[in-house]
C-alpha cells in the first residue's frame, strides 16, 4: 500500500498496488497517479489484471541510466493519472520477470494491457522521448481495442 498525495487538494490517500478500478482522490475525486512495486510473487496479479495499461519499469538499483529515467517515469505516471499505471521492477529481486520478458539491457520499459506487452523500449532516453513513446503506445493499444 502506498501513500500518494493528491496534485489537486494536497489529501494523502492510501492506494493499493492491486485493486479493480483505478485510484481517485478520497476528497476531491481527481485521479491520482497509481506507482506500485511488483516481484515474482505478485507481477500476474498488480501487471496482468490491471483494469488500465500499464508501463512497466524494468530496473537495478545498481544501473545509473535507471536512476536517470525513474523520475521522468513519475512525472509520466502524474501527469497521465487514470490513464496507466507505473510498476517497477527491480530485475535482481525478481529474475524470474526478467527472463519471462527476455530482459537484455535495463531499463527495460514495456507498456502493457492485460498481460500481453504493446510496446516496447530498451535504454534511456529522454523525458520527451519517454512520452513520445507511450503515447504512441496507448493510441495504438486503443486503435487495437476498437477493431476488437
Amino acid at each position: 500500500m502506498n501513500i500518494i498525495q493528491c496534485e489537486n487538494c494536497g489529501r494523502k490517500n492510501r492506494v493499493p498496488a492491486a485493486a479493480s478500478g483505478t485510484p481517485w482522490c478520497a476528497n476531491c475525486h481527481r485521479p491520482l497517479p497509481w506507482l506500485a512495486e511488483a516481484g515474482d510473487d505478485t507481477f500476474a496479479e498488480v501487471v496482468d489484471e490491471a483494469s488500465i495499461p500499464v508501463l512497466v519499469d524494468l530496473w537495478a538499483p545498481w544501473c545509473g541510466p535507471c536512476h536517470m529515467v525513474s523520475p521522468a517515469l513519475e512525472r509520466l505516471a502524474r501527469d497521465m493519472a487514470g490513464r496507466i499505471k507505473l510498476v517497477k521492477v527491480n530485475v535482481d529481486a525478481a529474475p524470474g520477470v526478467a527472463r519471462k520478458f527476455s530482459v537484455q539491457g535495463i531499463p527495460t520499459l514495456l507498456l502493457m494491457r492485460q498481460g500481453h506487452v504493446v510496446a516496447r523500449q530498451t535504454g534511456a532516453a529522454p523525458e520527451a522521448a519517454l512520452r513520445a513513446w507511450l503515447e504512441q503506445g496507448l493510441a495504438a493499444e486503443a486503435a487495437s481495442d476498437r477493431t476488437a
